[in-house]
């Protein structure tokens, strides 16, 4: 007992004491740590045992620093060789027993392999179906050159959003997220205007999930019943002939059109009833129509669940699905082959060129694609060696430059031109196969069944963050929520019934939360905290001013495509 002898306010324990920043919040978990018993002291399950004196005196300690002066100073407060590890944390009684923290932050790290492809999954969303579209606005060349300018500027943002809460001096910011950082610098107006931006990305994805729930429940629907019924359907008349065939469902219509069947073949064994049939299920199964209203009956009643645990269990299938899709564009791709001719400025018959001046609807596109800004810090907390986190980050958005790379390349490239135009790509690419293509079945069912596990969650996001600012609890009342689950419905259901393009309705989505969560407050934050440190430069002011420029600029050009 050598060590409880020893001064508590000794000159080496002070100054230990000083270099801890803790914050201010008097809520703070480190205020109030609970003290460390030996193995042997721990009680399981019998509440009469004590602790020992050991553990006693070492719990007088840690009070005794506590109570020395105000809890927002941190000057006397408890040193961190006071302190046990994390996975050494057990809660102290009143009636002098001790319990074992379940659950501790230890036992939850994980390694770097674990957190890259977490980041991978997480970033892995719809915005994959609208790659091969993007680079088709842009230009085979220009859009490949586009996805790796826009991932590098995406990755240094985020980059700077990790460090963020680091360079905050004298407070405790380890559980701080981007938001708090923007209320830091920013005051209520950071803090409100990033919930604000960060619900434009998420309502936005909501919306895109109804759009391509009701596609891909639409066309299952088709596919079940063409099959149960003998029924040889082509989906549209430009296409191509073969076992793989392509489609290109809208050539005379714009991007809102609905997919409906431009030709039907019925064995000469069918009979009228069957066409009679055939155009009443047609009038009850329509995407636009009917489809997007059939959805309510089953989501809205599971956004309106208290807690989304559940359905947590299932974001595996995100993983699944992408893997699924990969496999599904190889194999493609083999089978259709190459279809390449290079004209860098003029349009041909058959072939775009490869500078188009659409490009900002594929950066709009991109910028959703590799967005992960409003929660990598919280994704980078998990990681067991948080010195790699700059390097897992990076291995990450490498990993997710290249799968979109593959994806858009492969399916641009294979699209078979001629007989079929370039600009038949579909803002889903999966809409160029037909209701027929069972392989395509299969990725519509994986995708259909994931999203309907997803879309709660995103729901669940949106009502904690909205719910928690304006009335301080996460589940005010069935009636908030109901509300609140009307409103995101809603214009999910206007969306897929009247412009049910999801390209269009990514760019713009991207492009806003963009604005302010990837370029403008990032870029901000990283100067204001250089300037306090006096070590802004005028060429990292001037490369920060562009990069606010460029993301005004990329919201701005969306409305002009």
């Amino acid at each position: 007992m050598e060590d409880d002898c020893k001064p508590l306010l000794s000159p080496e324990q002070t100054v230990e004491s000083q270099s801890y920043g803790g914050s201010t919040d008097s809520l703070d978990v480190k205020v109030k740590r609970p003290f460390h018993v030996e193995p042997r002291n721990i009680v399981d399950h019998d509440p009469q045992e004590r602790v020992s004196a050991e553990a006693a005196i070492l719990n007088s300690r840690v009070h005794y620093y506590g109570r020395l002066t105000a809890s927002s100073d941190r000057l006397l407060s408890p040193p961190n060789h006071v302190i046990p590890h994390p996975e050494e944390i057990y809660v102290y009684s009143p009636l002098g027993t001790a319990f074992k923290v379940t659950g501790s932050d230890h036992s939850s790290k994980n390694p770097s392999i674990v957190t890259i492809f977490a980041i991978w999954n997480t970033m892995m969303g719809t915005s994959i179906l609208s790659i091969p579209w993007g680079i088709k606005q842009a230009g085979f060349t220009l859009g490949i050159l586009i996805l790796i300018l826009i991932g590098l500027l995406m990755l240094y943002c985020c980059y700077i959003v990790l460090k963020s809460p680091k360079a905050i001096p004298y407070v405790d910011t380890s559980h701080w997220e981007f938001p708090d950082v923007c209320r830091y610098y920013f005051g209520a107006f950071g803090q409100w205007s990033s919930l604000v931006f960060s619900m434009v990305s998420l309502i936005g994805a909501m919306v895109v999930y109804w759009v391509l729930m009701s596609n891909f429940l639409y066309n299952t629907g088709q596919f079940i019943y063409n099959y149960a019924h003998n029924v040889n359907a082509s989906d549209s008349e430009f296409g191509t002939n073969g076992s793989e065939r392509v489609i290109c469902p809208f050539p005379n219509t714009g991007p809102g059109g609905n997919s409906t069947m431009a030709s039907l073949f019925i064995n000469s064994s069918s009979s009228g009833n069957e066409t009679s049939d055939f155009t009443s299920f047609e009038h009850w199964w329509s995407k636009t129509n009917t489809i997007p209203l059939y959805l309510i009956v089953l989501l809205l009643p599971l956004l309106c669940f208290r807690s989304a645990s559940f359905f947590a269990r299932f974001t595996f299938l995100g993983t699944i699905s992408v893997m699924y899709l990969i496999a599904l564009v190889t194999i493609k791709s083999v089978r259709l082959g190459f279809h390449l001719e290079f004209h860098w400025f003029e349009t041909t018959g058959f072939y775009v060129p490869e500078f188009r001046v659409c490009f900002p609807q594929l950066t709009g596109v991109l910028t959703l694609a590799f967005f992960i800004h409003n929660c990598i810090i919280t994704l980078m907390k998990s990681n067991k060696n948080q010195e790699n986190n700059v390097r897992d980050l990076s291995v990450a958005y490498l990993l997710v430059g290249l799968t979109y790379l593959y994806v858009g390349v492969l399916i641009f490239a294979s699209f078979p031109s001629p007989p079929l135009f370039k600009d038949c790509i579909e803002p889903n690419f999966l809409d160029n196969y037909p209701s027929s293509d069972v392989m395509v079945f299969v990725a519509r069912m994986f995708l259909l069944f994931q999203m309907i596990t997803v879309y709660p969650l995103l729901g669940y996001l949106v009502r904690v963050q909205v719910m928690g600012q304006i009335f301080g609890k996460h589940y005010p009342s069935f009636f908030h929520i109901l509300a609140l689950n009307i409103l995101i419905v809603g214009s999910g259901v206007l969306m897929a019934k009247f412009y049910p393009n999801i390209g269009s309705i990514i760019r713009f989505s991207g492009a806003t939360c963009g604005l302010a969560l990837v370029f403008v407050f990032p870029a901000l934050v990283h100067m204001i905290s250089l300037k306090r440190r006096g070590a802004l430069r005028w060429p990292s002011a001037v490369f920060h001013s562009l990069l606010i420029l460029l993301g005004l600029a990329n919201m701005v050009a969306q409305f002009f495509m």
